[in-house]
């Protein structure tokens, strides 16, 4: 099965010169996205993980069935404001300003095994600050998981010291 049959490409969102790719139509179709769960947990390389990472938003989508999958819990990390409990939260750069990710400070223990996982490796930034709000808790991240890699904005840089795995890079 080719997954990039799934991927619907828009122009021009969310703004002007953006190809966005949308993985709506994967989401759409469960033999897809078992392919795709399938896939990651074939890559884990039998690697023991006590915690699936989602980030807001569309990383939420496959994060908890990798979770089940992996007898794992799923914690999602947000955008601020976005949690109940007390957080802990860490800024990253947008092209043009900061945002700020959060986490449950109970949400991982020290020495626990954590899968990072959301839908598009762009710039990489989103997904460090994730990986930092890990470490911060005292977990181990073990891998970096993303369904689609956009390779020319070289946001591997930014996850160098993490393995990271894509299922279709562009």
């Amino acid at each position: 099965m080719n997954l990039r049959d799934y991927i619907r490409e828009i122009q021009d969102f969310p703004k002007e010169g953006i190809s966005y790719k949308d993985i709506s139509p994967m989401l759409q179709d469960p033999k897809a996205m078992d392919h795709a769960v399938s896939l990651f947990i074939e890559r884990l390389e039998s690697q023991h993980i006590d915690v699936v990472v989602g980030i807001e938003s569309r990383g939420f989508f496959f994060a908890p069935l990798l979770a089940q999958k992996l007898n794992a819990g799923f914690v999602p990390v947000r955008k601020k404001g976005k949690l109940p409990a007390e957080t802990l939260e860490e800024n990253y750069d947008l092209e043009y300003g900061i945002d700020v990710l959060e986490i449950h400070k109970d949400a991982i223990s020290k020495g626990q095994n954590v899968l990072v996982h959301d839908d598009v490796l762009a710039t990489g930034g989103t997904a460090r600050a994730a990986c930092n709000l890990v470490e911060r808790l005292g977990g181990k991240v073990v891998q970096c998981n993303f369904i689609i890699e956009l390779g020319f904005l070289n946001g591997r840089k930014k996850l160098s010291q993490f393995p990271v795995e894509s299922l279709i890079q562009y």
